[in-house]
Order: C-alpha cells, then structure tokens, then sequence
C-alpha cells in the first residue's frame, strides 16, 4: 500500500468527526471513498493532508509516518490534494495555473511538464490562454486534476470530483481519472454519485457518520443491496 490509514481519530474542536478510520491505497490503484454529503470523506481528505490532524491512529505514506507532519511536508513527499472546491486563479489563464504548480517529484524526477498534460488533456491546450474565471465547471475541474498532477505527486486525492457537472461532463472526467491511473498513479476518490465512484474504481469504502461501514471490491459491494440501500442510496 502507498497509503495506509490505521485506526485513525479526528476532530473539530471537541466534535469526534472521525471513528477508527481505516484504509489503503495501492500505487495504480483507485480506492473510492464512497457516502451521503456529511458522512466524513472531506474530513478525511483533510486528515491526510494534515489540514485536520487526526488525535488517534497512523497515516502511512510510502512506508512513512505522516500524521503529525505539516500539510506542505506531506504535499512535499507526494501527496497531490484536489478539493472540492478546485480553487483554480481565476485571474491566471490555464497555462499560467499549470505553470505556477509546476515542482519535481519527491525522488527529483520532473515526470509532468505542460506539453505533457496537454498531451494526456487535449482540451487544456484548446484552453490554454483563457483565464481560470471564464471556465466552465468541467474545464476547472480537468484544469485542477491537471495542476495537481503539475506537482509530480505519487498518489491524488480527489475530493467529489463529479460535484455540480453534467453528466456528459463526468463522463469524460471518468475518462481523464482513468487515464492518470495508465501512468500509474494511485487515486482515492471521495464521492457521494456512488454510481460514478463504483464505475471509477477498483475497491471501495463506504463511510457513514464518520466510520468505515464497509469495505471491498466494487464487484462485492454491487451484490449486497443492503448496504447501498442503507449508506448510500439518496
């Protein structure tokens, strides 16, 4: 596993958000986060992060201890964060916000230049001097994959990814995640559309009121109705 969650405890102030929250990510693997809005995914995003520390329990990245690291160290060691709310400068065009995030990896190699993402992106190119305020929604979020990936990470988060696009949008925003997964790199991928998180992925937790309810592949998660009726139907 590039990364491994063990038992792990967060808080708001004094609100207990998080229970025992377990959970890995192999490298070239997407792990889907799977649950109703307010049931923990954001949170746990934030954990890893470091942006919402967890109390209790261990994140491993890579082997490492990370948990009580600052957010930049731990986006440093290869942790690439898209958040729901994409944050892309609108006043930048798309080349200047790819360009801004731009970093070697943490091994020192420079795997993604812009050339590059537009190659795996073609529309990018097609937008490259328009300003991130004039996108659409799907173009800031292919945008906000994009510069992320701009960092080399070795594993992404993405944060409800699908959120407020239409459906054609998220279909080829399923394409574009499944193509970061050829180049091998690890996704967990927090969504409430369970049907596009089950279609994304290879394994899945399914997460409710801040615990893990249950984890599997998507294959067994489609045979027990009783648990998307019960956690993830709306």
């Amino acid at each position: 596993m590039i990364l491994e969650l063990t038992e792990m405890d967060t808080y708001y102030g004094m609100s207990h958000v998080l229970f025992h929250v377990s959970l890995g990510v192999g490298e070239g693997e997407v792990v889907a986060l799977l649950g109703r809005n307010g049931a923990g995914k954001t949170t746990t995003m934030r954990s890893i992060m470091g942006l919402t520390p967890p109390k209790k329990g261990s994140i491993a990245f890579k082997g490492e201890e990370i948990s009580k690291k600052p957010t930049h160290l731990i986006a440093r060691a290869g942790i690439g964060y898209v958040p729901s709310d994409r944050r892309i400068y609108s006043g930048l065009t798309a080349r200047q916000n790819l360009a801004i995030a731009q970093k070697v990896s943490s091994d020192g190699e420079l795997r993604w230049s812009i050339d590059r993402i537009y190659e795996l992106f073609p529309k990018l190119q097609e937008l490259d001097s328009r300003k991130g305020g004039l996108l659409s929604g799907g173009e800031q979020q292919m945008l906000a994959i994009a510069r992320t990936l701009m960092g080399n990470p070795d594993l992404l988060l993405l944060d409800e990814p699908s959120t407020g696009l239409a459906p054609m949008v998220i279909q080829a925003l399923g394409e574009q995640i499944q193509k970061v997964k050829e180049e091998g790199h690890g996704v967990l991928l927090a969504e409430q559309n369970a049907k596009f998180g089950m279609e994304m992925s290879d394994r899945c937790y399914v997460i409710d009121k801040g615990e893990i309810r249950y984890k599997g592949t998507i294959t067994e998660l489609q045979q027990h109705e009783d648990v998307i009726r019960a956690y993830l139907a709306v």
